[in-house]
């Protein structure tokens, strides 16, 4: 997998813009020997956005974006000028994206449409400057709001595959040959186990114009759940399907205990798998007669709908399109479906080289001169340029500045 395109698990560290200071800037011009204050407010910082992108199908990008800053908010400075908001950064991902706090596998959010924004990380509010501050008993507020801090959280990204039908089934079962056949899709087709290395979708057309997705993803085996094979890793995928068709070839030694085993391996990644409508298809039925299907159909469990199916000779993939039809658009089945309850990533649901990616950033010259002038920024907004504090300035501790008895207070403004 190392070599892969397909990137559906991936670990970044984002962190918000924090505010602007607020200004204790205070007014000071020929013929106007005490202004008052007119310090501005301080610009918010930048927010981290998720926005879903329908033409993205990995998370790729991100694996080689590990750290997403968003702007700072600028300081507010005199004459009530407010200062700049922080740039908001926009990341995009493909559909089906789903969020986790990387510390605690806390399940956070999750992008599932074309164009649908999620604000991940909010940026700090901007501080208010000296001028809110003003009363009649506190002409000369020599204090100003700082801005709110910046949001900083590791998290994890995991890309769980849009699609109506999900494939399930041991290595070599015959699903990317039914896909193959079903649909435009050419997976990888050999006659060695673990050929599908990564989740593969299609889209079958159906009868009057009408289509579904179906999703191929590597076979498990029995102990997947303890990390044998490729582990339970995928099954990911098939957590947003709203029908899962469970596949078991003609020639396996004991069709519905082969069925038992996956099902198990699926209640162990997630329990709420076993509530999806589930059917059976039994692949490679070309190797069988009319009188072994009967004798097999016996077999099988009596709650479960099953097909007999050939990929090769095209055996039963119309009944099969038409049963998976009418499991996708069953109304119980439509309504259950959008409430996924994603599980909290636990020992069974990370992926061991992402979550031990240490985080080592070193600031840029750039950020380093930004934090600087910020600070200088700050110090300079407390009296202005143009604004000398002496002896005489300071009021006592029982008085105030007083302005003007004839001039209105908002011509100072």
């Amino acid at each position: 997998m190392a070599d892969s395109n397909f990137i559906d698990y991936v670990k970044i560290l984002c962190r918000s813009g924090k505010g602007g200071a607020g200004s204790r800037h205070f007014h000071r011009a020929k013929y106007v020997p005490k202004g008052g204050p007119d310090g501005g407010d301080g610009g918010r910082g930048g927010h981290i956005i998720l926005k879903g992108n329908s033409h993205m199908w990995t998370l790729l990008p991100l694996k080689y974006r590990r750290h997403i800053f968003a702007g700072n908010g600028e300081s507010g400075s005199g004459g009530r000028s407010f200062g700049k908001d922080g740039e908001d950064v926009v990341v995009e991902v493909p559909c089906g994206t789903v969020v986790f706090d990387a510390e605690t596998g806390e399940y956070l959010t999750e992008v599932t449409y074309d164009g649908q924004e999620v604000k991940l990380l909010r940026g700090g509010r901007g501080g208010l400057g000296n001028w809110h501050f003003k009363s009649s008993t506190n002409r000369t507020p020599r204090y100003a709001q700082p801005g709110e801090p910046a949001i900083e959280k590791s998290i994890i990204l995991e890309l769980k595959v849009l699609a109506d039908v999900g494939l399930v089934g041991f290595p070599n079962a015959g699903k990317s040959t039914l896909l193959s056949a079903v649909s435009a899709a050419r997976p990888k087709i050999a006659d060695y186990p673990f050929t599908t290395m990564e989740p593969q979708l299609g889209i079958v057309s159906y009868r009057d114009n009408r289509s579904f997705v179906m999703a191929d993803i590597p076979g498990i085996i029995e102990g997947a759940s303890e990390g044998k094979g490729l582990g339970l890793r995928f099954l990911r995928h098939i957590e947003r399907n709203a029908v899962l068709l469970f596949m078991v070839p003609a020639d396996a030694d004991d069709i519905e205990a082969e069925y038992k085993i996956l099902l198990r391996e699926l209640e162990q990644f997630n329990p709420q798998l076993l509530d999806k409508h589930r059917i059976l298809a039994i692949s490679k039925s070309d190797l069988l007669d009319e009188e072994l299907m009967e004798e097999v159909a016996k077999t099988l469990p009596t709650d479960l709908p099953h097909v007999f199916i050939s990929a090769v000779t095209g055996q039963g993939i119309t009944e099969l399109k038409d049963v998976l039809w009418r499991a996708i658009t069953d109304d119980d089945n439509r309504l259950a479906t959008p409430d996924i309850a994603h599980r909290s990533l636990d020992d069974r649901h990370r992926v061991q080289e992402e979550d031990d990616f240490i985080f080592q950033y070193t600031p840029t010259d750039d950020e380093i001169d930004e934090e600087a002038e910020d600070l200088r920024s700050i110090d300079a907004s407390t009296w202005g340029d143009d604004y000398d504090v002496d002896a005489d300035d300071e009021p006592a501790d029982d008085e105030t500045y007083r302005w003007d008895e004839d001039i209105e207070p908002e011509d100072h403004h």
